[in-house]
């Protein structure tokens, strides 16, 4: 009997303990179990690297260089809308300058044309000295020629003077120069001049109120003309009812392209001449012929006048000075006949 119940109290005390152990291991699983919950909720939280901190650093100098750089932007950007006005302002005060200045430049050029406006009555003035001093050239070769020449008895031959008479009509134009006669083509370079002006008429303006240009050549001759922008005064607006501002030919010269133009005086009073061959075709009754003379040929101008009077023409002479070109103008007169 004891025995039995000392083999129960050693089974009773096993049991007892495996109880234990069973509560003592389920309590350290569990403790294992939140241990590990909590180590996996937990951050890791490893040092940094040096690679890292050297990166980091470096990420913040590149962040403070572009917070500089936006700050150095909106201060151009800043300046720049500055000058803008600025510039603005400028190119308003410079477009009322340049107004000014045209202004001032137009007045001044207004003045500068009325000064160098010639009066008719110094044209005339000069035309008639030029005259003057062709007779009087005329005369001293023929005193020098009276007084060189032997006496002796010559028979003098008259032709009747009519009064001197405008030349309103047709006129045929010759140039007597050393010694040689030429056909002058005067009106039709004067038509072509007219026609040319009138394609270029757009070249004027303000700025440029003169235009220089040729025509030709023609026969021989080229014609220089100068046309100019004109400001009509009260009597010329009240003689052709133009007003304003119009457009006139200021100048027109013939230049000869050869100094040997043209025939010499017996091949010009010879029959089938080139002389008489132009008179023939031109021979009008209304026609005058207008010898331009220069100083060299005086004497000539005597012959050929004969000659133009046995073929009924009406004679106009116009003496020019050495080296005076053959020209018109709007203010020129008009060749006197005989």
């Amino acid at each position: 009997m004891a025995r039995v119940a000392a083999e129960e109290n050693e089974a009773v005390n096993a049991d007892s303990f495996l109880d234990i152990v069973a509560s003592v291991v389920s309590v350290l699983i569990i403790m294992v179990m939140v241990t590990g919950l909590k180590i996996k909720n937990t951050p890791i939280e490893a040092p940094p690297s040096a690679e890292a901190m050297e990166t980091g650093a470096a990420l913040a100098r590149d962040l403070t260089r572009e917070q500089s750089l936006r700050d150095d932007v909106l201060s151009i950007q800043a300046e720049i809308r500055e000058v803008e006005g600025q510039t603005a302002a400028r190119s308003r005060e410079q477009d009322r300058l340049a107004g000014a200045v045209r202004g001032l430049e137009q007045h001044v050029e207004a003045v500068r044309r009325e000064r160098e406006r010639p009066a008719p009555q110094d044209l005339d003035t000069a035309e008639k000295l030029a005259a003057a001093r062709a007779t009087l050239a005329q005369l001293e070769q023929q005193r020098a020629a009276v007084a060189s020449a032997p006496a002796a008895t010559e028979r003098i031959e008259c032709y009747p003077t009519p009064l001197g008479r405008t030349v309103e009509g047709r006129e045929v134009h010759f140039q007597l120069r050393g010694g040689r006669i030429a056909l002058v083509p005067l009106q039709e370079l004067v038509e072509e001049a007219v026609a040319d002006a009138k394609r270029k008429l757009g070249r004027l303006d303000d700025r440029h109120p003169e235009m220089t240009d040729a025509v030709g050549p023609q026969d021989g001759f080229r014609g220089n003309y100068t046309i100019q922008m004109h400001e009509y005064t009260p009597e010329e607006t009240r003689q052709t009812g133009r007003h304003g501002t119009g457009i006139r030919l200021k100048l027109f010269t013939l230049t000869p392209l050869d100094e040997r133009l043209g025939e010499t005086l017996p091949e010009a009073l010879a029959e089938g001449s080139q002389f008489h061959l132009i008179l023939s075709q031109r021979r009008l009754r209304d026609a005058t012929v207008t010898v331009w003379v220069y100083p060299d040929s005086f004497a000539a101008f005597r012959r050929v006048k004969q000659e133009l009077y046995r073929l009924g023409f009406p004679v106009a002479a116009r003496p020019l000075p050495e080296g005076a070109p053959i020209s018109a103008s709007p203010s020129g007169s008009k060749s006197t006949a005989e």
